[in-house]
């Protein structure tokens, strides 16, 4: 009776060690697209979006301006590294959030580097491409790599 008192309890501490082992945490990195859709008012589905981007580490705030149309969305970022990080950064995060908040018509970013306003009509212009007719993450992201390769392109924008 000893030996399976002692089994049991063996074998119960071997499943708590293994449960805690096997985290059922959902994946932090969500699928961005499922805001596609969403309006420059809905605060939570910006955030979400922002959060999901790169340089998220570095966001402090934001700002949605929803008063009077065009409507925008101020970015607030802590410092990043160079000016050439900042301005692919710009680009790639301007580029999610046109493409997946439909109303926005201008994005401000603000950083210690510079400020930077960009609206849609520029950053379509400048891909050659309407951006409310990208479907999947994927067509989006080669998207912008394909853009970022060429940086007189990119200094172009500014």
């Amino acid at each position: 009776m000893r030996k399976i008192i002692k089994f049991l309890l063996f074998s119960l501490m071997v499943m708590l060690l293994l449960s805690g082992c096997n985290s059922n945490a959902t994946d932090t990195n969500e699928d961005i697209f499922q805001y596609k859709n969403s309006f420059v008012g809905d605060n939570n589905a910006v955030g979400n979006i922002a959060n999901q981007l790169p340089a998220a580490e570095y966001l402090n705030g934001f700002e949605l301006k929803t008063s009077e149309e065009p409507y925008g969305i101020i970015l607030n970022y802590d410092s990043l590294d160079s000016d050439q990080e900042y301005r692919e950064t710009v680009i790639h995060n301007a580029t999610f959030l046109f493409t997946l908040v439909q109303n926005v018509d201008w994005i401000t970013f603000n950083s210690d580097i510079d400020e930077y306003t960009i609206t849609k009509e520029q950053l379509e212009e400048w891909y050659g491409k309407e951006l409310s007719e990208i479907q999947t993450e994927n067509e989006l992201r080669e998207l912008i790599e394909e853009n970022l390769e060429d940086t007189n392109k990119i200094n172009h924008l500014f």
